[in-house]
């Protein structure tokens, strides 16, 4: 995991890229290298070592004339060194550089061979390609600025002023300036059509725990995040199990605002049960208010769920990487997959359900894999997800919509893949924890923070700037006081249309109030469907 900055063209002053790139220089703590190429484009990259932690310095140079720089892990780089490359001659060790010599060998066909989370950029002489894995779980921008020179990079800081327009590079293409983006990634699973399969417990239990193990690849130590939901949990449950097997035990991570937390008390459950080494940590309300402005300027993003979740999450982060861990696994994308959110029990039809876990799934990159990656690597903290495997995405989306639907099974979300880990013979976890109620992260650190982050956010804007927001703010106009005030606070540091463009806001379907937190639905055991219907609490 690391930052990344390419810019393709002459005359960028070189001493001006250093310093944009360490704009991120919080997602690569380690090491920062940049190199000029003969044509005049130049690679930087913002080091966070994880594998062959002393020779993987990046950029790599292929044996020809390519340069490559690239963020995120490939899992399967040893496979492919013993198989397609094994004729190739290695510089390092490091499991990105397979990519440069897969672009050697096959030119640009060869993203589909990557079995990772990445985001990378090739400069071979006047020729370059760039990429982004299939789920978008590595972030990646790119812009163009006034004198045509192309810009790609980690994060939207090093670009934002440079670039007369910018965007966000989308999930599963790559794109060359001779075939532009190209759609690489293509799976059955997008049409909804295609979901036909029947269940099969045993299958979504064996290849969550083959997406689980590939993602244990580190030359440094591993964590979890557990929140003590299902997906947290059977993520730690999984991961205990195989550390087990060479005699490692797992740290696990959880945070609340005190210990009676609904997902601190889940979480010391869990724990306890596994046998981790559990580390809880406790932030204040006051405390996550005072961030606020440095955290939106880590997310790059004003949509309101992302921010109230990224809050704990970030203070997380921190305490964990003081720790000295690097990496750590997270349980993002099963809500997506399975239909987990409570406004899935309201679902008209079973196509519309599958429809909308598939957008769900798209659109992950502009939700929960953004806040994902960027409040953990604000500290230099990966975070990996092994539901986002994309042979788990092949099961698990395409069984049946009926079998996935909480109607089928007296509402209870995402009963097939509880089921699948419901072994009587050898428990994954606890009955409580593996059939517990749906709790959205930013409400289970305790649902005071919800509340009174709604009061505080109303006190800092008044009814005149609200009903002028639409004048203020065309484009994604905030309809709540707390929607704007994060919006002026993006608009601080991102005043470009473009940057407010690169934003989605989360919102729930098929329920009457439009707040994102879980209870907001009437489904939740502590309902309070009022949650931020006029911007205050009421």
């Amino acid at each position: 995991m690391c930052g990344i900055l390419a810019i393709i063209g002459k005359g960028k002053d070189e001493k001006l890229v250093r310093e944009l790139s360490k704009r991120m220089g919080h997602r690569g703590p380690d090491e920062s290298d940049l190199h000029v190429m003969g044509k005049g484009s130049i690679l930087s990259h913002e080091r966070l070592s994880i594998v062959d932690l002393h020779s993987g310095k990046q950029p790599i140079q292929g044996t020809k004339t390519a340069y490559m720089i690239h963020n995120g892990e490939i899992y399967n780089h040893q496979d492919l060194r013993d198989g397609v490359l094994k004729e190739h001659t290695f510089r390092t060790k490091s499991d990105s550089e397979v990519i440069v010599h897969l672009y050697e060998e096959f030119g640009y066909d060869f993203c589909n061979m990557l079995d990772g989370d990445w985001a990378f950029v090739i400069v071979d002489g006047d020729d370059f390609i760039a990429g982004r894995d299939p789920m978008g779980v590595k972030p990646l921008y790119y812009g163009l600025d006034e004198r045509g020179r192309i810009y790609f990079s980690s994060e939207m800081k090093p670009i934002a002023d440079q670039c007369k327009t910018f965007s966000t590079f989308p999930p599963g293409h790559y794109y060359t300036q001779k075939t532009g983006f190209v759609k690489y990634y293509q799976p059955e699973y997008e049409d909804y059509l295609k979901a036909d399969q029947d269940l099969d417990l045993a299958l979504i239990r064996e290849t969550l725990t083959e997406a689980t193990r590939k993602r244990l690849m580190s030359d440094v130590s591993i964590g979890v995040l557990l929140s003590g939901g299902l997906d947290s949990s059977l993520t730690s449950a999984i991961a205990s199990r195989l550390l087990a097997e060479s005699g490692k035990k797992l740290h696990s991570f959880s945070i609340g605002l005190d210990v009676d937390a609904p997902d601190a008390v889940a979480a010391r459950k869990v724990a306890e049960y596994l046998g981790t080494e559990h580390h809880e940590i406790h932030f204040t309300i006051e405390e996550g208010i005072e961030i606020l402005d440095k955290l939106i300027w880590h997310l790059e993003t004003y949509d309101v769920t992302s921010i109230r979740a990224s809050t704990p999450m970030y203070f997380l982060s921190k305490a964990i990487t003081d720790m000295g861990i690097k990496v750590v696994l997270s349980g993002e994308g099963a809500d997506e997959i399975f239909g987990g959110y409570l406004y899935f029990r309201n679902a008209p039809s079973a196509e519309d359900f599958q429809k909308e876990t598939i957008e769900r799934v798209q659109k992950l990159f502009t939700a929960d894999l953004l806040r994902a990656d960027k409040s953990t690597m604000a500290h230099g903290l990966e975070a990996r997800v092994p539901f986002l495997d994309k042979a788990f995405l092949d099961v698990a989306v395409r069984i049946k919509a009926e079998e996935k639907m909480p109607k089928t099974y007296d509402g209870k979300e995402k009963y097939i893949l509880r089921k699948a880990f419901d072994t009587p013979d050898n428990p994954y976890l606890p009955t409580a924890v593996l059939w517990r109620q749906k709790e959205q992260f930013s409400d289970g650190v305790g649902y005071n923070w919800i509340d009174e982050l709604i009061e505080y956010c109303s006190s800092q804007v008044t009814d005149g700037q609200l009903a002028g927001a639409a004048t203020e703010f065309v484009y994604n106009t905030p309809t709540t006081k707390e929607a704007y005030f994060y919006r002026s606070i993006f608009n601080k540091y991102y005043p470009q249309v473009s940057a407010a463009q690169t934003v989605r806001k989360w919102i729930p379907k098929w329920q009457e109030n439009q707040d994102p937190s879980g209870r907001a639905n009437a489904a939740h055991v502590q309902a309070d469907t009022e949650i931020a219907r006029t911007g205050i609490k009421v």
